[in-house]
């Protein structure tokens, strides 16, 4: 059974519930789940996939609770098992399975129409910045690891680059391989939502890096 919950922090209670009423109608016509709109929606600090939240609306202006179904949450966990061969293999299953859920968060709370970067899409409705992206990318990454679904990696504060003097400040989520003790980056927000977010070194990621194109 899958939920989410929306609260706007600079919204009215009253206002938000009769909107979210509209939207919980559309979305109950549209698929077979049951949603619950809550009025003090914050962050989950223990993230599991029946229950976590995700942000956005540009520096986590917005939150939403989610509560993902067993079908979905099934389709993460076939990407990353059985276990990966080695760290590489796992990377690019993170990277698949990060892809997956922003799909089908996107559904649920209109991030799904999310383009890459910030400025492209600015004053776009979905559109997050990459605080909202490094956010959401670690929780996903905390909830795949709580499942024992890494074997070789673990997850870490997400990191800034950037600070305005070499460039626009800039955050990523991150991931450490256990047994070289290197660390990626795990950048979900140069891409549109659902599409695999790009893992790099992150010395390499500090430097400015960006993908091609």
């Amino acid at each position: 059974m899958t939920y989410i919950a929306h609260e706007s922090r600079r919204q009215r209670v009253s206002s938000l519930l009769t909107v979210a009423a509209a939207g919980l109608a559309l979305l109950l016509a549209t698929r077979s789940a049951k949603a619950q709109v809550t009025s003090d929606a914050e962050v989950v600090s223990t993230p599991a996939p029946q229950h976590f939240s995700v942000c956005y609306g540009h520096g986590c202006r917005d939150i939403a609770q989610i509560g993902l179904s067993p079908a979905e949450w099934q389709g993460v966990r076939d990407r990353l098992t059985p276990p990966a061969a080695n760290a590489a293999m796992e990377r690019q299953r993170i990277s698949a399975a990060v892809a997956l859920l922003e799909s089908f968060v996107g559904a649920y709370t209109g991030t799904g129409r999310d383009i890459g970067g910030t400025f492209p899409g600015t004053g776009r409705p979905g559109q997050m910045d990459c605080i909202d992206e490094a956010t959401n990318t670690t929780t996903y990454l905390n909830m795949m690891a709580a499942e024992n679904l890494l074997r070789w990696h673990t997850v870490e504060d997400h990191a800034i680059r950037g600070f305005f003097i070499f460039g626009w400040p800039h955050a990523s989520a991150v991931i450490r391989d256990t047994q070289s003790g290197q660390r990626y980056a795990v950048d979900s927000w140069f891409h549109r939502n659902g599409v695999a977010p790009e893992i790099v070194p992150l010395k390499t990621w500090r430097s400015g890096w960006r993908p091609e194109g």
